[in-house]
């Protein structure tokens, strides 16, 4: 997931983190108390030992921007193309991160930033958004809550000035945030086609769902041509209909 970036492994740490799991070790037992493990075997000391190896990896904020980067992309690292994380495991590790991700903060970051996001009291802090990128911050100031208090807040930022949060692409959103996923002109090119085939077509629900949205009906193409043209050049006369009387369409547009 990383490429060819730094990843190493800090034997001491380690050592240390399983010195002083007492607590992680309680948690672990009242799991299996409710029937959380498996019956046989010693599945709380290698679980765990496990987990204390993750906790002691390293890597830096290439490494980190890159598996970041690999996530966003589906799971087919940037750098290299290779497959790394199969569809469904790298959607699952993007809805663990959004869900719980800021340790006592997840809520609230899910609901101010709206993205997946995984901090670390190394001050560390990778963000993906879907389809686009992946980002590392590194900041040891920390918060009460163990995040870099200066990544969280330029997540915020960013959040404010473009269209990342996962519910801006509601209907009726903020236009003035910029989404840079979409190219100058895309969203009004793409309007147009759309309109214009469901006129052709006579599709007066989809032309209706166009007008409930909020979108203007008068859209026209390279030639001028709006939807009230090809409606009445193909003879779509309910549809001619609803754009006069209840979209209020231009009668006269000029082609």
């Amino acid at each position: 997931m990383a490429a060819d970036e730094f990843i190493g492994f800090n034997n001491a740490v380690f050592l240390s983190e399983r010195d002083t799991a007492d607590r992680n070790f309680a948690l672990s037992y009242f799991m299996k108390e409710c029937k959380c493990f498996p019956e046989t075997g010693n599945q709380i000391r290698d679980t765990l030992d496990f987990y204390f190896q993750l906790c002691s990896l390293e890597a830096n904020c290439e490494s980190l921007a890159v598996m970041a980067a690999t996530l966003a992309n589906g799971g087919v690292c940037p750098l290299t193309s290779e497959k790394c994380l199969a569809n469904r495991p790298c959607r699952d590790v993007l809805s663990l991160m959004y869900s719980c991700g800021m340790y006592d903060y997840s809520g609230q970051f899910a609901f101010h930033v709206g993205l997946p996001a995984k901090s670390g009291v190394s001050g560390a802090l990778i963000v993906v958004i879907p389809n686009l990128l992946g980002i590392c911050m590194f900041s040891p100031p920390l918060d009460k809550m163990g995040n870099t208090v200066r990544g969280v807040e330029f997540c915020k930022l960013m959040i404010n000035k473009f269209k990342f949060h996962n519910y801006d692409t509601l209907l009726h959103s903020d236009a003035e945030k910029f989404d840079p996923r979409k190219a100058v002109g895309e969203g009004d090119a793409e309007q147009v086609v759309i309109l214009l085939f469901a006129a052709k077509n006579g599709d007066i629900s989809a032309v209706r769902r166009w007008f409930m949205q909020g979108a203007s009906l008068e859209m026209a193409d390279y030639d001028g041509r709006t939807a009230l043209h090809l409606a009445a050049s193909e003879g779509h006369v309910e549809l001619v209909k609803f754009l006069l009387n209840v979209a209020k369409v231009q009668h006269d547009p000029k082609d």
